[in-house]
């Protein structure tokens, strides 16, 4: 392990006191922040080497270099660790492109890799030493439709099973005492049994018999032939009415 620690520090050593020593700890920049070409040859070259010598790195000799004690070496190797995983087998490395703002210098380094395209992204203070590293990961199309619908897919079954949960929670009230979903349930079990319950026959009514009133009619036809001075045949007499009058 302290081996491994050594030829960490060493290598990175190197290419940092390279870039130091080639400019003596001082950095020009010109008018309306264009950069002299010295100083840009520098931290292409710092920057370039950092990148070819990060991406070729072991499992083991990331996690030796992220306890070498060196604040830049550290974030580094944890910037490259939480990327490389994504991003596969090295292609083909680019030129850096170089900013000057802030009394910073921020060099972008384009890598091509296997799966996925990505960006070393150096920070370099005004005496040209690198003070961090980012690796931004160019994710093609493909990929980030690919990762947009597995999160609606994600916030859609997240959503299912709220809903779900809300339901069974809502059913539960039903089992609370006192709670109007009881009282509801007995109403509708008394309706239900009301309704259930066998309806009475309605009785029929006894049919009236009609008496044999056809003597009565042959007297009251006679009389009333009688009185009009005539036969029974002239008329008919058809029915027999009682009418109740009120006694005074």
């Amino acid at each position: 392990m302290n081996q491994m620690l050594k030829k960490a520090s060493s290598v990175f050593t190197a290419i940092v006191c390279a870039a130091s020593i080639t400019f003596s700890g001082a950095s020009l920049v010109l008018a309306d922040g264009e950069i002299d070409e010295q100083t840009k040859t520098t931290i292409e070259t710092t920057a370039e080497g950092l990148t070819n010598t990060i991406i070729p790195l072991t499992e083991d000799e990331i996690a030796a270099y992220m306890e070498s004690g060196d604040a830049f070496t550290e974030n580094a190797m944890t910037a490259w660790d939480s990327a490389r995983e994504e991003l596969g087998d090295l292609k083909k490395a680019g030129s850096a492109e170089i900013e000057y703002s802030n009394d910073e210098y921020t060099a972008t380094v384009p890598v091509e890799f296997e799966k996925e395209d990505a960006e070393f992204i150096y920070v370099f203070d005004k005496n040209l030493t690198p003070t961090s590293l980012s690796v931004d990961v160019k994710y093609s199309f493909a990929t980030t439709m690919k990762n947009a619908a597995l999160n609606t897919i994600m916030g859609l079954g997240t959503v299912f099973v709220i809903l779900i949960m809300l339901i069974f929670l809502i059913s539960l009230f039903q089992f609370i005492p006192g709670s109007g979903a009881q009282e509801a349930k007995a109403k509708k079990k008394a309706a239900e049994e009301a309704a259930s319950a066998p309806t009475p026959a309605p009785v029929a009514a006894a049919p009236v018999q009609e008496a044999d009133n056809s003597e009565l009619i042959a007297v009251i036809a006679a009389a009333i032939a009688a009185s009009e001075g005539t036969s029974t045949d002239g008329f008919v007499v058809r029915s027999i009415r009682k009418i109740n009058r009120k006694k005074r």
